[in-house]
């Protein structure tokens, strides 16, 4: 769909008394939704925000959030949302390359010294930002795999662009309601925000409290695997219809058993620089990621994974100007190593995670997806060990189900994994490394490791 307006005006011109929001247990139609909108935007415009100024926001997913975000980008905001958990000293350190004027900080600290606070008030002021679909409107940092992270800058119709795909996979009817189950300073996070504009359907969005109760009422969530099974096996009532996995390899039993209950699942393989998905398909068992969705294509070179898509970043922001993500080809080189078969995409592991052992190769995500499959693992990294004799010895650091036994498992992988594969130390995660996050750092658990077995 081309929207001539913002996609709020649209739908509430197209259907002003269809409910667009659920905030907490508070419904929005689409009309009372762009008059919060609206005063909220001129309230900030009041302040002094203005077209293609870089706004920090900081703040985890609540209704007010939400409103914000939409808020600013109907002042031409170009909006930087940074998880609250990340070090006040870290994001000081970032805030210069990415021109930011302004913050507006939902969370209980003291303000950032070079930008100027905002607050979340009302005003009929209007804002004088009209939509364009090739507005720069976000700023969304990388995982910094490799370094600091980067924004990744994405403009409207790149946002709409992935959810555009995502929707010609998987149904998302306009009475079908989509939990904001992800953080918004996450990519995965903002494609269900992007989704639930397309469509024109419904969103909830809920403070924090226990999972099954955020999903009273939805039929579509994206979630990790372990949450879906911790659903199922608590024996919870669910209204889900359809569920978008990632995170993690995803068990054909899980499959199983969501489709006894009437729940669809797809899984699939994205990235922050493409605004989410790339390629995706229905859980069938099999280790592939699926094909590639409209407007995105795939090729391997060399082992590696090149992407195009419609959805991709126009750059990487630095210092008031846009660095090309793209190669000498016009490609986006991912650095993630795979296979292409029949169209279907096999991932098979980050090139900057392999290291040798004695010689040997080790690609942990191989490792990984053998271990995953004890029955009470719920998660698990492999990473290096400094060792004189072999130069890396393989390490796993294990998240376990309630009465899981780290000690058992050397002698459950010993005919699992090759000699060179096993794990010479079994360490349980420690709860110091979850950061709230998606995914947790690969470095930052190497470092740990090597911090801990050499004290």
């Amino acid at each position: 769909m081309i929207f001539q307006d913002w996609p709020w005006r649209h739908w509430h011109a197209v259907r002003p008394q269809a409910i667009a929001l659920r905030l907490g247990e508070e419904r929005l139609n689409w009309q009372q939704l762009c008059q919060r909108i609206d005063a909220l935007a001129g309230g900030l415009a009041e302040q002094g925000v203005s077209a293609s100024d870089g706004v920090l926001l900081r703040a985890y997913n609540n209704p007010q959030t939400l409103l914000a975000w939409l808020a600013l980008l109907q002042c031409g905001a170009r909006v930087l949302p940074v998880n609250p958990q990340l070090p006040r000293e870290l994001v000081a350190a970032l805030l210069p390359q990415f021109s930011l004027r302004h913050a507006l900080l939902l969370t209980e600290e003291a303000p950032f010294d070079t930008l100027a606070a905002l607050s979340l008030q009302q005003s009929s002021v209007t804002p004088n930002f009209t939509w364009q679909s090739d507005h720069l409107a976000t700023l969304t940092l990388t995982s910094g795999s490799s370094g600091l992270p980067k924004a990744a800058v994405h403009t409207f119709e790149a946002h709409l662009a992935s959810a555009e795909g995502v929707l010609a996979l998987m149904p998302y009817a306009e009475d079908d309601d989509w939990l904001l189950s992800l953080p918004l300073f996450h990519v995965s996070g903002q494609g269900i925000l992007w989704r639930w504009l397309l469509r024109g359907a419904r969103l909830t969005v809920r403070e924090h409290m226990p999972l099954a109760q955020m999903l009273e009422g939805c039929t579509h969530a994206s979630l990790v695997p372990t949450q879906l099974w911790r659903l199922l096996h608590e024996e919870q009532t669910l209204s889900l219809k359809t569920v978008l996995l990632g995170g993690a390899a995803i068990p054909v039993e899980l499959a199983e058993q969501s489709h006894a209950r009437g729940i669809r699942t797809f899984c699939g393989y994205g990235l922050t620089e493409f605004a989410s998905t790339v390629c995706a398909k229905e859980t069938d068992g099999e280790a592939d990621v699926g094909s590639a969705l409209p407007g995105r294509e795939v090729k391997i070179v060399d082992g590696e994974i090149w992407l195009r898509a419609k959805s991709m970043a126009s750059g990487y922001w630095r210092d008031g100007e846009l660095v090309p993500l793209t190669n000498a080809e016009g490609w986006f080189a991912t650095r993630d190593r795979g296979e292409l078969c029949e169209g279907r995409l096999t991932v098979l592991g980050r090139m900057d995670n392999l290291f040798f052992c004695g010689g040997e190769s080790i690609q942990p995500e191989a490792v990984e997806r053998v271990i995953v499959t004890h029955p009470d693992v719920e998660q698990v990294f492999i990473v290096p060990l400094e060792d004189a004799e072999y130069g890396q010895r393989p390490v796993a650091v294990i998240e376990g189900r309630e009465g899981f036994e780290v000690e058992r498992m050397p002698e459950w992988a010993k005919d699992k994994l090759a000699r060179f594969q096993q794990p010479v130390y079994w360490l349980l995660l420690p709860a110091s490394l979850k950061t709230g996050g998606i995914k947790i750092s690969r470095r930052a658990l190497q470092e740990w490791v090597n911090a801990s077995l050499r004290a």
